[in-house]
């Protein structure tokens, strides 16, 4: 298995209660949200290297000129700061790695996936007084910056570029086919993000079969959101019978059979099913 390594037991237990108690504070920290899915994710990640990510992200944010101007001077300035002195930005390449769905990797290698970047640009802006946010475009999420009539986007995988009208038409209709909507423009709620982050992780570990460890730690964080697909379950319990949890992964099944009997009992008779193979597989 190639590094990152999980951490043990413990640590992990410690981390997910913290991470269900934050989703559920009455502000969720995004930084935070996200260094508890990177501690997760990488043993090597203590409480000493959380604390180091959320100073470099008020170093940075300490470097930005105090209240340059509007919407645009805010976006420049985050430009010229992050994505030109520091080189924060992506490439295709770093669709490929982990580490470019983990905060404290991305401000180590300042390189990431578009979401990513776009925690980066949010956190340090909004420690220094912006008008920011994430908006959640498909496809491709970027930052943005002021109300809505006088809002201004940037586009932090490639360096925090200001985006027209057209850019932001052109990311869209490259993504999805179809127009851009002012819909796609709001502002993203934190735990959006954060359920945004876990999927491109599950997405990652999917095309992996060696890495399953992955999937299964972001499938059950999912699980821990106060809102989730009941769905999730099923693939939490696929996931622990192919990783030979086979009577954990069978009990999952018959509770998440039980969910889905209440609409379609045909379903619900095939999972159980499935159960009793899983449960074979211990003979």
């Amino acid at each position: 298995m190639r590094p990152p390594f999980p951490p043990p037991p413990d640590r992990s237990a410690e981390l997910r209660r913290r991470f269900a108690e934050e989703v559920r504070s009455e502000r969720p920290d995004l930084a935070t949200l996200c260094l508890l899915i990177g501690a997760e994710a990488d043993g090597a990640l203590d409480e000493a290297g959380i604390d180091a990510a959320q100073l470099a992200l008020d170093e940075l944010a300490g470097r930005l000129p105090f209240r340059p101007g509007g919407p645009r001077a805010w976006a420049a300035a985050l430009h010229e700061l992050l994505g030109e002195r520091c080189g924060f930005h992506g490439t295709p390449g770093d669709y490929q790695r982990l580490e470019s769905s983990l905060l404290h990797c991305v401000l180590r290698r300042r390189r990431g996936l578009p979401i990513l970047l776009s925690v980066v640009w949010v956190e340090v802006a909004r420690r220094a007084g912006a008008p920011v946010y994430g908006v959640a475009l498909p496809g491709h999420f970027v930052a943005g910056f002021g109300e809505p009539e006088e809002q201004v986007l940037a586009d932090p995988f490639d360096g925090g570029r200001v985006l027209t009208g057209t850019d932001a038409e052109l990311l869209v209709v490259g993504a999805t086919g179809a127009p851009l909507d002012s819909s796609m423009l709001e502002p993203a709620p934190p735990l959006d993000v954060v359920v945004r982050i876990l999927n491109n992780v599950r997405a990652w570990a999917a095309a992996r079969a060696e890495r399953s460890d992955v999937a299964l730690w972001a499938v059950e964080l999912s699980l821990l959101m106060p809102a989730h697909p009941a769905r999730l379950r099923y693939e939490r319990a696929q996931l622990l019978v192919r990783r030979g949890s086979f009577l954990e992964g069978a009990a999952e099944l018959d509770a998440y059979a039980e969910v889905v009997g209440a609409v379609d009992e045909g379903a619900a008779e095939r999972i159980r099913g499935e159960a009793g193979v899983a449960r074979a597989m211990l003979n």
